[in-house]
């Protein structure tokens, strides 16, 4: 763009701008009551997002049909991965999608038989119930994957309004001036942060990791957005305030949440392992981004201006509805299998060995002394959150002590990386995180945000 002088943009151009913009927002960022708007009852009156809604509305259509369709797209997966990989048919040409999804390492290939194999195991309950039982791979294959399923189909044919039309350009020159000295990220990653929060973890970190592969995050930064700003959901957080019992203070309750994730957010970007990250571009793409306001502009006209340009490139509706074919391809067919595999792992090392209570006890001591009642129990179900985001609210569930169920249900949302969800969508992206990563830093957001959210329980309860 000529930055010397200011370009003038036609309707057309605005329209085209505006109208898919103000169509991402209300899918991805304004929440409303659409049960109520609709008149739909399975929605409830809960606010959430345009794609939530869409979520809902088909889980409740083919809701009994989800866990069967999931098991045998997981199964199929692994099976044409296996036949692909070992054998490397001559029509699956080296630069194609098509090898992209189904020649992988060998370590990729085991995930996803293994995933396969805990799937047809969980559907059909047969051999081991250590595999099926509710508490394990019944909990993956009943109810994250339906869920998974829906959200992921949906968002995958209608984030190109929230990405392609320039609305993140729009706010990402808007609030650049916070998000940068804040959180060292650009402002476009607000959007990311508000899609998770409102929306759904999982799809915040796809939504990020597309944006570093186009080019408009470095591997730092995305890094950073992944680990700090893919926060549960907001509906989800009234599900979990309403089963542990705290529903009267529900306010408080996502306040905390709001406040100690911002806090962590301020600190992780400043301390290792983000800070040794490349702050360089996807090899690919390049830099695509720029949210420098020349001199001759203000910051709203650059901001339009940026979206309006973003707005000119964007794909036609059939390449928009081919690329959704494909991201919802890719997602079930890499994504799903690994989900299954190191979820289902994760609720087993959790319901059947004592690896957390081993884990938990250098914890007790510090519950101990920020007066937290049933410190043991408290700092087992802490631990439990790297494995599962609704583990830790189950088992302080029964626990009398409202303090208690306020913390470990606000710590359960502020650690933020769970190996059954966010953390396998993670690691299945181009993000340059790894295991060993995530769990520090999901460590280090334990550390951060414990004690702020002991000392905000105590004011607010």
């Amino acid at each position: 763009m000529n930055y010397s002088e200011k370009k003038q943009y036609t309707l057309s151009q605005k329209i085209k701008f505006f109208l898919p913009s103000l169509l991402g927002l209300f899918l991805f960022v304004i929440p409303l009551q659409w049960g109520t708007i609709l008149n739909i009852e399975a929605l409830g009156s809960n606010f959430t997002i345009g794609v939530g809604a869409m979520a809902e509305m088909g889980k409740v259509a083919i809701g009994e049909s989800l866990p069967f369709f999931m098991t045998w797209v997981i199964v199929v997966s692994a099976v044409v991965t296996m036949f692909c990989t070992i054998f490397k048919p001559q029509f699956i040409k080296k630069d194609s999608i098509w090898n992209k999804l189904f020649v992988v390492t060998p370590l990729w290939l085991f995930f996803r038989v293994i995933g396969a194999i805990f799937a047809i195991v969980t559907y059909y309950s047969i051999g081991s119930e250590v595999i099926y039982s509710r508490a394990t791979g019944g909990t993956m294959i009943f109810d994250l994957m339906p869920t998974l399923a829906t959200w992921f189909f949906f968002s995958g044919f209608f984030l190109p309004f929230l990405m392609n039309f320039g609305l993140m350009d729009f706010f990402g020159t808007m609030i650049r001036r916070i998000m940068r000295p804040l959180f060292r990220v650009p402002g476009r990653a607000a959007i990311d942060g508000i899609t998770s929060w409102i929306g759904s973890g999982p799809v915040g970190v796809v939504l990020t990791d597309k944006q570093y592969k186009q080019g408009y995050y470095t591997a730092k930064e995305a890094s950073i957005i992944a680990v700090c700003f893919s926060l549960v959901s907001l509906p989800f957080a009234v599900v979990v305030a309403n089963f542990l019992d705290l529903a009267q203070y529900f306010p408080q309750f996502y306040l905390t949440i709001c406040l100690v994730s911002l806090v962590a957010a301020v600190i992780l970007p400043r301390i290792w392992p983000l800070t040794i990250k490349e702050d360089v571009y996807h090899p690919k793409a390049g830099k695509q981004i720029n949210e420098e306001v020349p001199e001759n502009y203000s910051q709203f006209e650059w901001a339009l201006a940026n979206g309006y340009a973003k707005a000119e490139t964007a794909n036609s509706l059939g390449e928009i509805i081919k690329d959704g074919i494909m991201t919802v391809i890719d997602v079930y067919v890499t994504l799903m299998p690994l989900v299954m595999c190191w979820g289902t792992f994760a609720l087993i090392l959790t319901e059947y060995t004592p690896i957390f209570e081993w884990l938990a006890v250098p914890l007790i001591p510090i519950f101990k002394l920020l007066q937290v009642p049933e410190a043991s129990l408290a700092s087992q179900a802490t631990l439990l959150g790297f494995a599962d985001m609704f583990l830790p609210s189950v088992i302080v569930s029964s626990v009398s002590s409202e303090l208690t169920r306020f913390v470990v249900g606000v710590m359960s949302f502020s650690q933020l990386i769970y190996m059954s969800e966010t953390g396998a969508v993670i690691l299945n992206s181009e993000i340059p995180l790894d295991l060993k990563d995530l769990f520090i830093i999901f460590v280090e957001r334990t550390i951060i945000t414990l004690p702020l959210a002991v000392l905000l329980a105590h004011l607010f309860l």
